[in-house]
């Protein structure tokens, strides 16, 4: 056998780039985002004795089990957009993150606005901005890049 049949015969190679366990470090990202929002609403409210209230229609008091849904819907939410411009897009990654950034930055109107008070409304805007710090980091970390899209 000559060595070009040798190579013919011989299988080819593929090298893959390793992809990410998504599912995990998505659910990690959406628990972590859940409990610091926690954490940190207790901080403000429990331990600084913040009185969060927004006006909202009516008078709204913000509590725990406001904070956790609206995280956890919040978080699911930006890991559903992620998923659809992984299908959809190979520059995902980027796109994701500046639809995440704009969407964070514009939620701050709505306790700077509404927050009753200043320590309310600052409060409440961290609440906004601690959220969206770990959703967008953590979620960015998670999304696959164009070249693992191609590969």
């Amino acid at each position: 056998m000559s060595i070009n049949e040798s190579s013919r015969t011989a299988p080819a190679v593929q090298t893959r780039l390793p992809r990410r366990a998504q599912g995990r470090r998505r659910v990690a990202v959406v628990g972590v985002a859940v409990g610091v929002a926690l954490i940190w609403w207790a901080i403000l409210s429990q331990a600084a004795g913040i009185d969060l209230q927004a006006r909202q229609g009516s008078v709204m008091h913000i509590n725990g089990v406001s904070v956790f849904v609206a995280t956890l819907a919040t978080s699911l939410a930006g890991w559903g957009l992620l998923a659809v411009l992984e299908r959809r897009t190979p520059n995902a990654r980027n796109v994701w993150t500046l639809v995440a950034t704009i969407f964070c930055i514009t939620s701050l109107g709505s306790p700077l606005l509404n927050g009753i008070g200043v320590d309310a409304k600052l409060a409440l805007a961290s609440l906004h901005l601690v959220v969206g710090t770990i959703v967008i980091l953590g979620l960015r970390r998670t999304a696959l890049t164009a070249r693992e899209l191609c590969a």
